[in-house]
């Protein structure tokens, strides 16, 4: 295994004891990842964010993306010190969006937990905010209705965005999802609501799990450009488990082109962080200094190449 656990960053029971450093296994030559690789907190489920910073940065990463709801957990003025302290970048703060429901108290509070979710990216440095548009409120079958009401939200959410630095970042999901989790399903999609916007407030994620199969999708990345604010990428392979949820596999695991999707997302301008965000639990059961060195050679094999 590459890398070496330090005390604390990987928890008991179900993920069993990692390994401890010593003194002989300090000396030990840390590994060194791909400078533009990120681990996304989600491909380690379970890690707090003080194990998933550790395991990170003992596998050779210079960025994280993280998660809200393990910086929650931990408070986000002990988050800030603890990315501070580690040296990583922040790639992205995942999640916010979720406001396709109607006028009304629900939708209420969701553009004020956006506008909460903002101000976090802000202060962990993150220059995106990931957002997950939601799915099709309950009994509705209105799929054009609830596209705009994500226009709308983001709208009321842009001049936040545009005070912080931090991009609004809309993230299509493979159709499947689109009555439960993100009726934005392509990136035409996605860009035909950033291009209402300024430059740098809204943009849009290629994620490559949830795009690989549109036959427009280089089209799209080459309008994008500029849009771009965050590139993600996993592996596809079938059967999909019965939680399609949990579906990703590491890069090379499976059917998706990296050298085409990289190269073009390359062309498009992109120069920022690569992260990879795998849901599977079969991955979410490893210890996490096993995937985080997993998923560090696994990039340097098939996406790094294709990076400038």
């Amino acid at each position: 295994m590459s890398g070496v656990q330090t005390t604390g960053a990987q928890g008991t029971g179900a993920q069993g004891t990692g390994a401890q450093s010593t003194g002989a296994q300090a000396a030990t030559p840390r590994p060194v990842a791909h400078p533009r690789l990120s681990l996304n907190q989600a491909t380690i489920k379970y890690a707090d964010l003080a194990e998933a910073i550790d395991a990170t940065v003992n596998a050779g990463y210079e960025s994280i993306g993280l998660w809200r709801e393990p910086v929650q957990a931990a408070g986000l003025g002990r988050s800030i010190r603890l990315v501070e302290d580690s040296g990583l970048r922040v790639s992205s703060l995942c999640r916010g969006g979720f406001f396709t429901m109607e006028e009304g108290l629900a939708r209420r509070e969701s553009i004020d937990d956006n506008r909460r979710a903002i101000a976090e990216a802000h202060a962990l440095g993150a220059p995106a905010l990931v957002l997950v548009a939601g799915g099709l409120p309950a009994g509705s079958r209105d799929l054009i209705g609830a596209r705009s009401r994500v226009r709308d939200a983001i709208a009321e959410l842009a001049d936040d965005a545009a005070a912080a630095g931090v991009t609004l970042t809309i993230e299509p999901l493979h159709p499947m999802y689109a009555s439960d989790r993100a009726v934005v399903s392509t990136l035409g999609q996605a860009l035909e609501i950033a291009e209402e916007f300024p430059l740098g407030v809204v943009g849009a994620v290629v994620d490559t799990f949830h795009v690989w199969w549109d036959p427009r999708l280089l089209e799209q990345i080459a309008r994008a450009g500029d849009r771009i604010a965050s590139y993600q990428v996993c592996d596809w392979a079938t059967p999909l488990p019965a939680d399609v949820l949990l579906g990703r596999h590491y890069p090379g695991d499976g059917v998706i082109d990296f050298a085409g999707i990289t190269a073009a997302v390359e062309a498009a301008g992109y120069r920022g962080d690569v992260e990879v965000e795998i849901f599977n639990q079969q991955i979410w059961d490893t210890p996490y200094a096993t995937v985080a060195a997993r998923t560090r050679d696994s990039f340097a094999e098939v996406v790094a190449p294709h990076l400038s």
